[in-house]
């Protein structure tokens, strides 16, 4: 198949699942289409079968706001009728669904019919979606589409609850590249974060509210006064500036490194003992999944798609939005218990396992086939 994905370059989970999705069904021989407005950040070296295409908007007085989806549509019909791609695959329903309908009605003036696939990935539907202002595109866009998946059941639920969806929606979960995400020796790089008898918990995130990065400063603030420990902080965003100075206030600098955005996560879960994630909401958890992977248990939040991925009791703990004193016990728990910590370890790898990417890519496939099949049918 020739498919294009559209999806936003950036270190959102959207991004990487799509970049991700790409990459796997690019090794799998299909010629795989990127249309976005710059080079995905997982997209880092030339693969066979890749493509990339940039999408440039005209600078110009009169736009106060650059008109992106414009460009992007029009992107869309170059590469679409001069590559034949057999499938338009986007990302995110803002607004690649509706740049997606609006170039579906250009390219059927030419002749041309191009199914389309839209995987919703949370916010997109919990958050901007929902927005009165968004709403009405979202519902049409969603419904206009030939395919619709979702990452998780909660976020299938969510979206039939928040709008009048006609559609059927598909749960393909999100997945993990074992070849990438996998517990390697980094005992050189661990000496160089943390004492012999220092144990290390990790977080990622955009840091924007919604992540409650505030509660992994606290919860971390607990568990220092009882177990010899370091915090990594890996992303960036709004909040950071404010846990910066939460660390200084609660005095917790000695203890706590924030590294910024990080391509090579998996290099810093390799030498992780416990992942927290204390999300108010999660579409799925994909950051957390990457951490099982890399055999390190969570500590995370119940919210939204995360019981799917983290097993409470199992690969880690869940505890309720806010619940402060639970994950900091819970941590402390495992911290302190190495047998258990070892057997949540292995428990999380094996949970993780079910998610491999060779196991999920084969869904997609399908329900490629299945989509461009059905838009035949219709169209005689």
């Amino acid at each position: 198949m020739k498919i294009g994905i559209v999806c936003y370059p950036t270190f959102g989970g959207s991004g990487v699942v799509a970049t991700e999705l790409g990459l796997g069904l690019a090794h799998k021989g299909h010629h795989v289409h990127f249309i976005t407005y710059k080079r995905p950040v997982r997209l880092t070296a030339f693969h066979t079968n890749v493509y990339f295409h940039e999408v440039r908007s005209m600078d110009y007085d009169l736009f106060e706001y650059v008109p992106y989806e414009s460009s992007l549509a029009s992107k869309l019909v170059d590469v679409i009728r001069f590559e034949k791609l057999d499938i338009l695959h986007v990302h995110y329903a803002i607004p690649h669904a509706a740049v997606a309908f609006m170039t579906k009605q250009i390219l059927r003036a030419q002749g041309i019919e191009i199914p389309v696939v839209t995987t919703l990935h949370g916010t997109d539907i919990t958050l901007v979606g929902a927005d009165a202002s968004f709403a009405p595109v979202v519902e049409f866009s969603i419904n206009a589409s030939d395919g619709v998946t979702a990452v998780s059941n909660q976020l299938r639920k969510e979206t039939y609850e928040t709008f009048n969806i006609k559609n059927e929606i598909k749960v393909i979960h999100n997945f993990i590249d074992f070849t990438r995400f996998r517990k390697t020796n980094k005992d050189h790089f661990r000496k160089a974060i943390a004492l012999d008898d220092e144990k290390i918990m990790v977080h990622i995130s955009n840091f924007r509210m919604v992540k409650r990065v505030q509660d992994v400063i606290y919860v971390f603030d607990k568990i220092v006064k009882q177990v010899k420990c370091k915090l990594l902080m890996i992303g960036d965003g709004p909040e950071r500036k404010h846990m910066e100075e939460l660390c200084r206030s609660l005095q917790l600098c000695d203890h706590i490194r924030f590294l910024g955005k990080q391509e090579a996560v998996e290099e810093i879960l390799a030498i992780a003992d416990l992942f927290i994630m204390p999300s108010e909401n999660e579409s799925f958890g994909l950051a957390a999944l990457e951490a099982m992977a890399c055999e390190v248990p969570v500590i995370s939040s119940n919210a939204g798609g995360l019981p799917e991925v983290n097993i409470d009791g199992v690969t880690g703990f869940m505890y309720e939005i806010g619940d402060i004193e639970g994950m900091a016990a819970g941590s402390i728990e495992l911290l302190t218990n190495e047998e258990k910590l070892t057997q949540f370890r292995q428990n999380a790898f094996n949970h993780a396992k079910k998610f491999d990417i060779e196991n999920i890519l084969p869904h997609y496939e399908n329900y490629y086939y299945e989509v461009i099949n059905n838009l035949a049918v219709h169209a005689q």
